[in-house]
């Protein structure tokens, strides 16, 4: 698990909540940041399911894969109307 994609998708839970969560300094396993080792830092919020952060953290990186491929598709649309490569990188910087 992406501790980059790990930490974007828990901030997607306890959204009334101010850095709700942690990670053990005592981790298990190979990665603190990982989700066996998410400890609560408010006692008022609640640990989403292992399932659900990892169902999030799929539409994140589906969002971004999507993100990727409109570029590229915007990217050949305006070459194809006869833009040069590099007035599209100066318009969208891809």
């Amino acid at each position: 698990m992406d501790k980059d994609y790990l930490q974007r998708a828990l901030s997607h839970f306890n959204t009334d909540k101010h850095q709700w969560y942690g990670f053990r300094k005592d981790y298990t396993g190979d990665k603190r940041m990982s989700y066996e080792n998410l400890i609560l830092n408010d006692n008022t919020a609640t640990i989403p399911t292992e399932a659900e952060v990892n169902a999030k953290i799929q539409e994140l990186k589906q969002a971004d894969a999507d993100m990727t491929t409109k570029k590229a598709s915007g990217k050949q649309k305006l070459l194809d109307l006869g833009l040069t490569e590099s007035e599209v990188k100066a318009l969208i910087g891809v």
